[in-house]
């Protein structure tokens, strides 16, 4: 990526952020982010609704508010029908509409498989944002999501499971962020980020290298969506997360009680998935009771960022 050095830069590319940062006035800053993927479930509606929270989620994670969206789509033309794709934009913008945000155009190209996704832009307070970069040695790390999607849709892909049994992670993947931002604003924390492709321990890495500090997980406080354990076992394991785990070698070591299935749980490839939030000690309770409050699926106290080399991550 180029080198940007304008003074009103205030978040790019070089410590992986969820988003983009541009300062406009003292008191104002804009956030912008990009996402787009292909089906992840069977039912168009459902992938456009994911699909656009997925993308709202970057936005959520700095803590900033969504204020419009441009809708991107590739689609096989000759192959499904316009109205399929009818229903994955009415599901994207039903999804923007409950954030509070605006559809008001996008770009589409004839492409052999489905995409879609959204450019979304977001705004804020330029000393209200929180970025990935400010962990601190003795901050709680806490989740607002289960994970496991990435197992759970490959487990669909391969007829293991029904849609009836993959609603419970659609509607995880379709609740917005936006009360775990709130939460994180109304408490104080010093670092967040939201958990999607690169799963949980890859998003944790990031967070963790852009702040100098390492970090401690203990699996078992993680929580999974129903039958992600088993159907891991069984398999169901998506390119994504392999991936995920193989590039994970050098930064974590597991303890030897981590056995193989949380592994690849803790690397599973996730979409829309929950923030990762890093807050001070004593405020804990106060931000787990705020995520309550708002009715995020989890608030899970997971690990905690801890002093060493950047990047470092241990589990046990």
């Amino acid at each position: 990526m180029p080198v940007a050095t304008d003074p009103r830069i205030l978040v790019d590319a070089s410590t992986r952020d969820d988003a983009a940062v541009i300062q406009l006035a003292p008191d104002r800053a804009i956030v912008a982010t990009v996402d787009f993927f292909t089906p992840i479930v069977d039912d168009p509606y459902d992938f456009g609704r994911i699909a656009a929270a997925n993308a709202l989620s970057d936005i959520y994670a700095m803590a900033a508010t969504p204020l419009f969206a441009l809708n991107l789509v590739g689609w096989p033309r000759d192959k499904l029908p316009f109205e399929l794709l009818g229903e994955v934009i009415r599901g994207g913008a039903d999804m923007a509409r409950e954030a509070g945000a605006f559809v008001l155009g996008g770009h589409s190209v004839d492409d052999p498989e489905p995409k879609y996704g959204m450019v979304v832009i977001g705004d804020a307070r330029p000393e209200r944002i929180v970025k990935n970069s400010g962990a601190k040695p003795g901050d709680a790390l806490v989740l607002t999501k289960p994970i496991g999607t990435g197992v759970l849709a490959t487990a669909l892909k391969r007829d293991l499971v029904t849609e009836q049994d993959l609603a419970p992670a659609v509607v995880s993947m379709t609740t917005l962020n936006a009360g775990a931002a709130r939460a994180m604003l109304a408490v104080g924390v010093h670092a967040a980020t939201d958990v999607t492709g690169f799963g949980l321990l890859g998003h944790l890495r990031n967070l963790l290298e852009a702040s100098g500090a390492a970090g401690e997980v203990h699996a078992a406080a993680v929580p999974l969506l129903a039958g992600a354990r088993e159907l891991a076992e069984r398999g169901a394991i998506p390119g994504g997360t392999e991936r995920n785990a193989a590039s994970l070698t050098a930064a974590v070591t597991f303890g030897a009680g981590v056995d193989r299935t949380a592994r690849v749980l803790l690397a599973d490839a996730q979409t829309s998935g929950g923030l990762l939030i890093a807050v001070p000690p004593a405020r804990v309770d106060a931000l787990v009771a705020a995520l309550g409050r708002e009715g995020t699926p989890v608030a899970a106290v997971i690990g905690r960022v801890v002093a060493g080399s950047a990047g470092r991550i241990s589990v046990t």
